[in-house]
């Protein structure tokens, strides 16, 4: 069992999987935003959890200090996650009876004034944070180390817990893509978020029917993109930055033979059986048709279908055309992933010489 768990675990079959129990959640959230499904999963979940544990690998590998606010926030989001998806049940089923939300009942005891309610509840709030945190620094040890050392660097060498999922897209795109250009398309993202989703549906109440596409990317991103690459990058990345499973001893000296080749490579050498071209423009020229098609035709393509041409419609030329942008740059992602898993396919475009690899 734990040999079919460590294979399972591979990002190659553990990211389908996941994402495949995310669209499931989605589909079916009335049935897990219930009680009686929370009850059952933490009843089943339990057991199972506490049979990890006694695996020696397994507990070292969450009780390192590092490790430690992984596991909060693994139980905070499946608790919040629930949370939300609870409330949206609740409040489709109203709607769906004619009713208001729960938060437009006057009776509604969450509604509360800004002043003194919700600053002295956040000033709580701040006081048993610091608390805890306090706590927290004299129960568990910092784990720090020796002085840096030019000579010698650790093996992982990871970055700090919130710049794993980071570290982890290092491994698909190249340094600039993956440091620079996609952490900050994904900030403007955010910020252009309240101007893009215009639809006033869902303000101020939970809800999932009025607001489909909004919470399934944005969950999709969140939880599929992000948390699932911090969950890889602290669990199952060891020495060498090698994949290991959750029960997997972490060997400093297994080695995994990889050899990752560029689009071009594939096509020139192993396709057309000739030798890649001096020409740096037609020896790439493969991958730069791909990715204008990705990044043009396929933005406009799209509104062939009905769901993209309605959220034309109602948003506009200038709004679609940026979250259709947005959506196909985060997409880009996991398509990246899934070519390095299945082909070893390292870079669609490989221009060094221009500093330009994709």
């Amino acid at each position: 069992m734990k040999e079919l768990i460590n294979w399972l675990a591979d990002p190659i079959r553990s990211f389908p999987i996941f994402t495949f129990l995310f669209f499931l959640m989605i589909k079916y959230y009335k049935v897990v935003g219930t009680k009686k499904f929370a009850y059952w999963g933490l009843a089943v979940t339990l057991p199972i959890v506490a049979w990890f544990c006694a695996d020696p690998n397994f507990i070292k590998i969450i009780l390192w200090p590092d490790n430690i606010p992984i596991n909060i926030i693994i139980v905070l989001l499946t608790f919040l996650t629930w949370l939300s998806l609870y409330k949206c049940a609740e409040n489709d089923k109203r709607i769906e009876a004619g009713e208001c939300p729960i938060e437009a009942l006057p009776e509604n005891k969450e509604k509360v004034w800004c002043w003194p309610n919700l600053v002295y509840t956040e000033l709580f709030a701040i006081i048993a944070t610091t608390i805890f945190l306090v706590v927290w620094a004299i129960i568990f040890k910092a784990p720090l180390e020796e002085p840096a050392n030019v000579t010698w660097a650790p093996n992982p060498a990871k970055a700090p817990w919130y710049f794993l999922g980071l570290q982890e897209m290092l491994v698909y795109f190249d340094p600039w893509m993956a440091g620079v250009i996609l952490p900050g398309i994904i900030v403007v993202g955010l910020i252009a978020i309240p101007y893009i989703d215009t639809n006033p549906k869902g303000n101020g109440y939970y809800t999932f029917t009025e607001r489909k596409l909004a919470v399934t990317s944005f969950l999709f991103g969140w939880l599929v993109l992000w948390i699932y690459l911090i969950i890889v990058g602290t669990f199952l990345r060891g020495p060498n930055w090698t994949f290991y499973g959750p029960f997997e001893y972490w060997d400093f000296h297994k080695v995994v033979a990889e050899y990752n080749v560029n689009l071009s490579e594939y096509i020139w050498i192993k396709i057309l059986n000739v030798p890649m071209p001096k020409n740096i423009i037609v020896r790439e020229i493969f991958g730069i048709i791909a990715t204008v098609a990705y990044m043009v035709v396929l933005p406009l393509a799209s509104l062939k279908l009905k769901l993209c041409k309605d959220l034309y419609e109602k948003s506009g030329a200038i709004r679609y055309y940026i979250f259709i942008f947005l959506f196909i740059i985060m997409m880009s992602l996991p398509i990246k992933m899934v070519l390095r898993w299945l082909i070893n396919l390292k870079y669609i475009i490989a221009l060094p010489e221009w500093e330009l690899n994709l």
